[in-house]
Protein backbone atom coordinates (compact mmCIF):
# COMPACT_ATOMS: atom_id res chain seq x y z
CA UNK A 1 0.00 0.00 0.00
CA UNK A 2 1.64 3.08 -1.27
CA UNK A 3 -0.28 5.34 0.54
CA UNK A 4 0.42 6.40 4.21
CA UNK A 5 -1.98 6.34 6.66
CA UNK A 6 -2.52 9.99 8.14
CA UNK A 7 -3.55 10.11 4.45
CA UNK A 8 -6.37 7.69 4.41
CA UNK A 9 -8.59 10.19 6.71
CA UNK A 10 -9.21 11.59 2.93
CA UNK A 11 -10.31 9.18 1.17
CA UNK A 12 -14.32 8.96 0.10
CA UNK A 13 -16.58 6.73 -1.05
CA UNK A 14 -14.96 6.41 -4.55
CA UNK A 15 -11.31 6.71 -2.98
CA UNK A 16 -12.16 3.51 -0.66
CA UNK A 17 -13.42 1.57 -4.03
CA UNK A 18 -9.99 2.71 -6.16
CA UNK A 19 -7.79 2.33 -3.36
CA UNK A 20 -9.65 -1.57 -2.74
CA UNK A 21 -9.02 -2.09 -6.86
CA UNK A 22 -5.54 -1.16 -6.60
CA UNK A 23 -4.41 -3.38 -3.49
CA UNK A 24 -6.34 -6.32 -5.55
CA UNK A 25 -4.37 -5.85 -8.56
CA UNK A 26 -1.37 -5.08 -7.10
CA UNK A 27 -1.42 -8.38 -5.02
CA UNK A 28 -3.30 -9.96 -7.71
CA UNK A 29 -1.25 -13.51 -6.93
CA UNK A 30 -2.03 -14.05 -3.79
CA UNK A 31 -5.81 -12.60 -4.13
CA UNK A 32 -6.19 -14.76 -6.69
CA UNK A 33 -5.33 -18.13 -4.67
CA UNK A 34 -7.40 -16.90 -1.97
CA UNK A 35 -10.43 -16.46 -4.04
CA UNK A 36 -9.98 -20.05 -5.97
CA UNK A 37 -9.84 -21.73 -2.37
CA UNK A 38 -11.89 -20.15 -0.47
CA UNK A 39 -13.98 -17.86 -1.92
CA UNK A 40 -14.87 -19.39 -5.55
CA UNK A 41 -16.62 -22.30 -2.80
CA UNK A 42 -18.46 -19.57 -1.20
CA UNK A 43 -19.73 -18.37 -4.50
CA UNK A 44 -20.67 -21.79 -5.90
CA UNK A 45 -22.82 -22.75 -2.44
CA UNK A 46 -24.64 -19.66 -2.43
CA UNK A 47 -25.63 -19.98 -6.15
CA UNK A 48 -26.15 -23.47 -5.99
CA UNK A 49 -28.38 -23.20 -2.76
CA UNK A 50 -30.75 -21.25 -4.85
CA UNK A 51 -31.19 -24.19 -7.57
CA UNK A 52 -31.81 -26.31 -5.01
CA UNK A 53 -33.99 -24.60 -2.59
CA UNK A 54 -35.91 -23.81 -5.57
CA UNK A 55 -36.26 -27.56 -6.28
CA UNK A 56 -37.19 -28.67 -2.87
CA UNK A 57 -39.79 -25.69 -2.31
CA UNK A 58 -41.40 -26.80 -6.05
CA UNK A 59 -41.66 -30.70 -4.34
CA UNK A 60 -43.56 -29.20 -1.44
CA UNK A 61 -45.90 -26.66 -3.37
CA UNK A 62 -46.84 -29.99 -5.42
CA UNK A 63 -47.72 -31.97 -2.53
CA UNK A 64 -49.62 -29.37 -1.33
CA UNK A 65 -51.69 -29.06 -4.26
CA UNK A 66 -52.04 -32.89 -4.13
CA UNK A 67 -53.27 -32.88 -0.61
CA UNK A 68 -55.78 -29.83 -1.25
CA UNK A 69 -57.50 -31.85 -4.34
CA UNK A 70 -57.55 -35.26 -2.71
CA UNK A 71 -61.56 -35.50 -1.63
CA UNK A 72 -61.03 -37.27 1.60
CA UNK A 73 -59.30 -36.34 4.44
CA UNK A 74 -59.34 -40.52 5.73
CA UNK A 75 -57.77 -42.32 2.53
CA UNK A 76 -54.47 -43.64 2.35
CA UNK A 77 -53.35 -41.47 -0.53
CA UNK A 78 -54.20 -38.53 1.64
CA UNK A 79 -52.05 -39.48 5.10
CA UNK A 80 -49.24 -40.92 2.18
CA UNK A 81 -49.52 -37.05 1.38
CA UNK A 82 -49.08 -35.76 4.58
CA UNK A 83 -45.84 -38.00 5.20
CA UNK A 84 -44.46 -36.69 2.18
CA UNK A 85 -45.06 -33.09 2.93
CA UNK A 86 -43.75 -33.43 6.27
CA UNK A 87 -40.64 -35.16 4.95
CA UNK A 88 -40.21 -32.58 2.56
CA UNK A 89 -40.49 -29.49 4.98
CA UNK A 90 -37.76 -31.75 6.87
CA UNK A 91 -35.76 -31.60 3.95
CA UNK A 92 -35.99 -28.16 3.57
CA UNK A 93 -35.42 -27.10 6.62
CA UNK A 94 -32.05 -28.82 7.12
CA UNK A 95 -31.20 -28.13 3.97
CA UNK A 96 -31.26 -24.40 4.97
CA UNK A 97 -29.68 -24.70 8.47
CA UNK A 98 -26.57 -26.63 6.36
CA UNK A 99 -26.42 -23.85 4.12
CA UNK A 100 -26.49 -21.54 6.42
CA UNK A 101 -23.71 -23.08 8.58
CA UNK A 102 -21.14 -23.75 5.79
CA UNK A 103 -21.76 -20.24 4.07
CA UNK A 104 -20.78 -18.43 7.26
CA UNK A 105 -18.21 -20.96 8.28
CA UNK A 106 -16.62 -20.14 4.41
CA UNK A 107 -17.60 -16.30 5.23
CA UNK A 108 -15.33 -16.15 8.24
CA UNK A 109 -12.46 -18.44 6.55
CA UNK A 110 -12.74 -15.89 3.48
CA UNK A 111 -12.85 -12.75 5.84
CA UNK A 112 -9.88 -14.55 7.79
CA UNK A 113 -7.77 -14.52 4.59
CA UNK A 114 -8.06 -11.17 3.30
CA UNK A 115 -7.79 -8.96 6.57
CA UNK A 116 -4.98 -10.92 7.78
CA UNK A 117 -3.26 -10.51 4.15
CA UNK A 118 -4.33 -6.55 3.03
CA UNK A 119 -2.53 -5.81 6.89
CA UNK A 120 0.59 -8.14 5.98
CA UNK A 121 0.85 -6.12 2.53
CA UNK A 122 0.59 -2.87 5.27
CA UNK A 123 3.01 -3.90 7.49
CA UNK A 124 5.39 -5.02 4.34
CA UNK A 125 5.77 -8.45 5.73
CA UNK A 126 6.76 -11.36 4.07
CA UNK A 127 3.61 -13.20 2.42
CA UNK A 128 2.84 -16.10 0.75
CA UNK A 129 -0.37 -18.36 0.37
CA UNK A 130 0.83 -21.34 2.56
CA UNK A 131 1.54 -18.56 5.45
CA UNK A 132 -2.31 -16.91 4.81
CA UNK A 133 -3.78 -20.38 5.44
CA UNK A 134 -1.98 -21.57 7.95
CA UNK A 135 -2.96 -18.21 10.02
CA UNK A 136 -6.72 -18.61 8.69
CA UNK A 137 -8.13 -21.72 11.32
CA UNK A 138 -6.66 -19.65 14.34
CA UNK A 139 -8.37 -16.25 13.40
CA UNK A 140 -11.43 -18.00 12.12
CA UNK A 141 -12.38 -18.64 16.57
CA UNK A 142 -11.89 -15.49 16.96
CA UNK A 143 -14.33 -14.44 14.14
CA UNK A 144 -16.63 -17.13 15.33
CA UNK A 145 -16.54 -15.40 19.03
CA UNK A 146 -18.00 -11.73 17.43
CA UNK A 147 -20.23 -13.58 14.90
CA UNK A 148 -21.99 -15.55 17.90
CA UNK A 149 -22.14 -11.70 19.81
CA UNK A 150 -23.45 -10.09 16.98
CA UNK A 151 -26.13 -12.99 16.19
CA UNK A 152 -27.71 -12.27 19.70
CA UNK A 153 -27.76 -8.46 19.29
CA UNK A 154 -29.59 -9.09 16.48
CA UNK A 155 -31.95 -11.14 17.88
CA UNK A 156 -32.27 -8.79 20.92
CA UNK A 157 -32.54 -6.21 18.53
CA UNK A 158 -35.53 -7.87 16.44
CA UNK A 159 -37.12 -8.97 19.37
CA UNK A 160 -37.54 -5.57 20.27
CA UNK A 161 -38.75 -4.57 17.27
CA UNK A 162 -41.40 -6.71 17.11
CA UNK A 163 -42.45 -5.97 20.47
CA UNK A 164 -42.86 -2.12 19.25
CA UNK A 165 -44.62 -2.90 16.23
CA UNK A 166 -46.87 -5.03 18.26
CA UNK A 167 -47.48 -1.85 20.87
CA UNK A 168 -48.50 0.11 18.23
CA UNK A 169 -50.86 -1.97 16.74
CA UNK A 170 -52.80 -3.36 18.85
CA UNK A 171 -52.36 -0.57 22.21
CA UNK A 172 -53.33 2.37 20.01
CA UNK A 173 -56.64 2.21 19.02
CA UNK A 174 -56.65 5.30 16.76
CA UNK A 175 -56.71 5.11 12.66
CA UNK A 176 -54.71 6.22 11.20
CA UNK A 177 -51.96 7.16 14.42
CA UNK A 178 -51.61 3.60 14.81
CA UNK A 179 -50.35 2.72 11.70
CA UNK A 180 -47.87 6.05 11.09
CA UNK A 181 -46.41 4.78 14.46
CA UNK A 182 -46.24 1.60 12.55
CA UNK A 183 -44.40 2.99 9.49
CA UNK A 184 -41.82 5.27 11.19
CA UNK A 185 -41.12 2.28 13.69
CA UNK A 186 -39.97 0.27 10.62
CA UNK A 187 -38.09 2.92 9.15
CA UNK A 188 -35.84 2.98 12.36
CA UNK A 189 -35.63 -0.41 12.60
CA UNK A 190 -34.09 -0.30 8.57
CA UNK A 191 -32.31 1.82 9.21
CA UNK A 192 -30.85 0.35 12.63
CA UNK A 193 -30.52 -2.61 11.10
CA UNK A 194 -28.18 -1.50 8.20
CA UNK A 195 -25.84 -0.12 10.83
CA UNK A 196 -25.59 -2.77 12.77
CA UNK A 197 -24.73 -4.52 9.94
CA UNK A 198 -22.21 -2.07 9.15
CA UNK A 199 -20.76 -2.52 12.84
CA UNK A 200 -20.69 -5.96 11.89
CA UNK A 201 -18.80 -6.17 8.85
CA UNK A 202 -16.11 -3.81 10.61
CA UNK A 203 -16.26 -6.05 14.12
CA UNK A 204 -14.96 -8.81 11.83
CA UNK A 205 -11.59 -6.16 11.06
CA UNK A 206 -11.37 -5.73 14.23
CA UNK A 207 -11.61 -9.02 15.19
CA UNK A 208 -8.76 -10.23 13.15
CA UNK A 209 -6.36 -7.25 13.46
CA UNK A 210 -6.61 -6.11 16.98
CA UNK A 211 -6.88 -7.80 20.67
CA UNK A 212 -10.72 -7.10 20.59
CA UNK A 213 -13.12 -9.70 19.24
CA UNK A 214 -16.77 -10.74 20.29
CA UNK A 215 -19.02 -8.16 22.52
CA UNK A 216 -15.69 -5.61 22.65
CA UNK A 217 -14.96 -5.43 18.80
CA UNK A 218 -18.44 -4.69 18.10
CA UNK A 219 -17.99 -1.63 20.78
CA UNK A 220 -14.86 -0.87 19.03
CA UNK A 221 -16.55 -0.84 15.29
CA UNK A 222 -19.07 1.47 16.47
CA UNK A 223 -16.52 4.32 17.95
CA UNK A 224 -14.82 3.66 14.79
CA UNK A 225 -17.54 4.39 12.29
CA UNK A 226 -18.23 7.66 13.93
CA UNK A 227 -17.84 10.45 11.43
CA UNK A 228 -17.66 8.16 8.69
CA UNK A 229 -21.17 6.93 9.18
CA UNK A 230 -22.59 8.08 5.55
CA UNK A 231 -19.67 6.38 3.92
CA UNK A 232 -19.47 3.14 5.40
CA UNK A 233 -23.80 3.16 5.17
CA UNK A 234 -22.99 3.88 1.26
CA UNK A 235 -20.52 1.35 1.18
CA UNK A 236 -22.78 -1.35 3.03
CA UNK A 237 -25.90 -0.57 0.34
CA UNK A 238 -23.46 -0.48 -2.96
CA UNK A 239 -22.55 -3.52 -2.23
CA UNK A 240 -25.88 -5.00 -0.42
CA UNK A 241 -27.47 -3.51 -3.75
CA UNK A 242 -25.31 -5.31 -6.29
CA UNK A 243 -25.18 -9.02 -4.71
CA UNK A 244 -29.21 -8.64 -4.61
CA UNK A 245 -29.15 -7.65 -8.40
CA UNK A 246 -26.98 -10.77 -9.12
CA UNK A 247 -28.76 -12.71 -6.85
CA UNK A 248 -32.42 -11.34 -8.74
CA UNK A 249 -30.54 -12.28 -12.39
CA UNK A 250 -29.27 -15.78 -11.57
CA UNK A 251 -32.75 -16.64 -9.85
CA UNK A 252 -34.58 -14.82 -13.09
CA UNK A 253 -32.06 -16.37 -15.97
CA UNK A 254 -31.38 -19.83 -14.67
CA UNK A 255 -33.66 -21.25 -11.61
CA UNK A 256 -36.65 -19.81 -13.67
CA UNK A 257 -35.23 -19.87 -16.85
CA UNK A 258 -36.65 -23.34 -18.21
CA UNK A 259 -37.75 -21.58 -21.62
CA UNK A 260 -34.10 -20.49 -22.27
CA UNK A 261 -31.85 -22.66 -23.79
CA UNK A 262 -29.46 -24.32 -22.25
CA UNK A 263 -26.71 -23.00 -23.48
CA UNK A 264 -27.95 -19.43 -22.42
CA UNK A 265 -28.63 -20.77 -18.88
CA UNK A 266 -25.01 -22.08 -18.42
CA UNK A 267 -23.68 -18.70 -20.17
CA UNK A 268 -26.03 -16.85 -17.52
CA UNK A 269 -24.88 -18.96 -14.47
CA UNK A 270 -21.48 -18.34 -15.57
CA UNK A 271 -21.67 -14.71 -15.35
CA UNK A 272 -23.17 -14.85 -12.55
CA UNK A 273 -20.97 -16.68 -10.48
CA UNK A 274 -17.99 -14.32 -12.03
CA UNK A 275 -19.68 -11.10 -10.55
CA UNK A 276 -20.52 -12.55 -7.76
CA UNK A 277 -17.23 -14.13 -6.92
CA UNK A 278 -15.59 -10.63 -7.60
CA UNK A 279 -18.48 -8.90 -5.08
CA UNK A 280 -17.62 -11.33 -2.50
CA UNK A 281 -13.37 -10.55 -2.71
CA UNK A 282 -13.77 -7.38 -3.69
CA UNK A 283 -16.12 -6.42 -0.49
CA UNK A 284 -13.77 -7.81 2.27
CA UNK A 285 -10.96 -5.78 0.43
CA UNK A 286 -13.04 -2.34 1.02
CA UNK A 287 -14.17 -3.46 4.80
CA UNK A 288 -10.85 -3.41 5.43
CA UNK A 289 -9.55 -0.21 3.75
CA UNK A 290 -12.67 1.38 5.56
CA UNK A 291 -11.66 -0.25 8.80
CA UNK A 292 -7.82 2.21 7.53
CA UNK A 293 -9.87 5.03 6.79
CA UNK A 294 -11.87 5.57 10.37
CA UNK A 295 -8.55 4.82 11.88
CA UNK A 296 -6.79 7.36 10.02
CA UNK A 297 -9.91 9.86 11.00
CA UNK A 298 -9.97 9.41 14.45
CA UNK A 299 -5.93 10.02 14.23
CA UNK A 300 -5.14 6.84 15.50
CA UNK A 301 -1.85 5.62 14.64
CA UNK A 302 -1.60 1.91 13.33
CA UNK A 303 2.09 1.00 14.49
CA UNK A 304 3.35 -0.74 11.60
CA UNK A 305 5.73 -2.84 14.54
CA UNK A 306 2.70 -3.44 17.22
CA UNK A 307 0.60 -4.39 13.88
CA UNK A 308 3.04 -7.06 12.34
CA UNK A 309 4.04 -8.59 16.03
CA UNK A 310 0.32 -8.98 16.25
CA UNK A 311 0.18 -10.75 12.99
CA UNK A 312 3.20 -13.07 14.08
CA UNK A 313 1.55 -14.33 17.20
CA UNK A 314 -1.27 -15.79 14.89
CA UNK A 315 1.98 -17.94 13.44
CA UNK A 316 2.73 -19.69 16.66
CA UNK A 317 1.08 -20.42 19.74
CA UNK A 318 -1.50 -17.16 20.06
CA UNK A 319 -1.53 -15.31 22.63
CA UNK A 320 -3.83 -12.38 23.67
CA UNK A 321 -1.99 -8.84 23.30
CA UNK A 322 -2.43 -6.16 25.71
CA UNK A 323 -4.90 -2.95 25.17
CA UNK A 324 -1.88 -0.73 24.88
CA UNK A 325 0.15 -3.55 22.29
CA UNK A 326 -2.43 -2.90 19.47
CA UNK A 327 -4.35 0.16 20.78
CA UNK A 328 -3.40 2.61 18.23
CA UNK A 329 -1.48 5.66 19.40
CA UNK A 330 -2.62 9.12 19.03
CA UNK A 331 -1.18 11.09 16.04
CA UNK A 332 -1.52 15.51 15.82
CA UNK A 333 -2.46 16.35 12.66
Amino acid sequence: MDREQEEMQFLGLFGIFKESYKIIISWRKIFTQITLTLILPLTFIFLAHLEISNLLFRDIIHTEHEKEVTPSRDTKRYNNLLDTLSSEWITFVLFKVAYIAIFLILSLLSTAAVVYTIASVYTGRELTFKKVISVVPKVWKRLIVTLLCIFAAFFVYHFISILVMLIFMFLVPYYPLNVILIYVALIIYVVGAVYMTVCWQLASVVSVLESSYGFKAMAKSKNLIKGNQVVAILVSFLLSLTLFIIKLLFELLVVQGSSLQVWKRVGFGALCSILLLFVFLFGLVIHTVLYLVCKSYHHENIDKGDLSNHLESYLGEYEPLSGKDVQLEQYQV
